[in-house]
């Protein structure tokens, strides 16, 4: 399965940097947690399967206490993101496209990028 896979990817690759000498990590995983303003929530959206390769399509979104620090953290991700593509299981990983996406329900800052991933570690 590929999210526990690019879940651990994540949390491992982004840090935050406020501008201080501290680096702090960034919460990545698939429920919003209660004590974080910035965090990373991804999300599967589809995959399909064909000769033993798997297309898995992910929705990754970046939340932030300001739209700013929500855009900065998707940018984070984006960086990231061509990281994972290095990994030896994933043949490619493609931007589809990243956007706003702010939750006018909770009034919560987001941004979202969905990525097309070719992968080697099955379906799901």
């Amino acid at each position: 399965m590929l999210l526990p896979t690019l879940i651990s990817y994540l949390s491992t690759a982004l840090i935050t940097d406020a501008g201080t000498s501290e680096e702090n990590e960034v919460f990545v995983g698939v429920e919003a947690p209660s004590e974080y303003t910035g965090y990373v929530l991804v999300d599967q959206t589809g995959s399909s399967t064909s000769n033993h390769i798997t297309t898995t399509t992910v929705a990754i979104q970046s939340y932030g206490a300001t739209l700013y620090e929500a855009l900065l953290l998707n940018e984070q991700v984006k960086a990231a993101m061509v990281g994972f593509a290095e990994k030896s299981e994933i043949s490619s990983v493609k931007l589809e496209t990243d956007y706003n996406f702010t939750n006018t329900a909770t009034k919560q800052y987001r941004w979202q990028a969905v990525y097309h991933i070719t992968h080697y570690l099955g379906g799901i």
